[in-house]
């Protein structure tokens, strides 16, 4: 049996059962047949940043895509720094 997969809005409806209805965390695990930790953690989730809780598979939040694009950046501009050092090691060769 392989891993469940939720979708974004399953995940809001089961927060909105537990914030805006006061149905117990344990009661919707039991209801949705989840673990009580997993829809404790889609609460927490939620409360931190609603906007971009439950990003989707692929998909990142706007704080993860900006770091990966500055890893990629900084990846880039070390091999860069690299290949000048190199270039200049060439040149500056002693001949003796």
């Amino acid at each position: 049996m392989g891993r469940r997969v939720f979708t974004r809005e399953f995940k809001l409806e089961a927060v909105k059962l537990v914030k805006d209805r006061g149905v117990s965390v344990s009661q919707v695990a039991k209801d949705l047949d989840i673990g009580p930790s997993v829809v404790g953690r889609w609460v927490r989730e939620s409360l931190t940043d609603k906007a971009h809780a439950f990003p989707g598979r692929g998909q990142m939040k706007p704080d993860d895509a900006e770091i990966a694009r500055l890893k990629r950046e900084l990846a880039k501009t070390k091999a860069e720094r690299d290949i000048l050092k190199k270039t200049i090691g060439f040149f500056v060769k002693d001949p003796t």
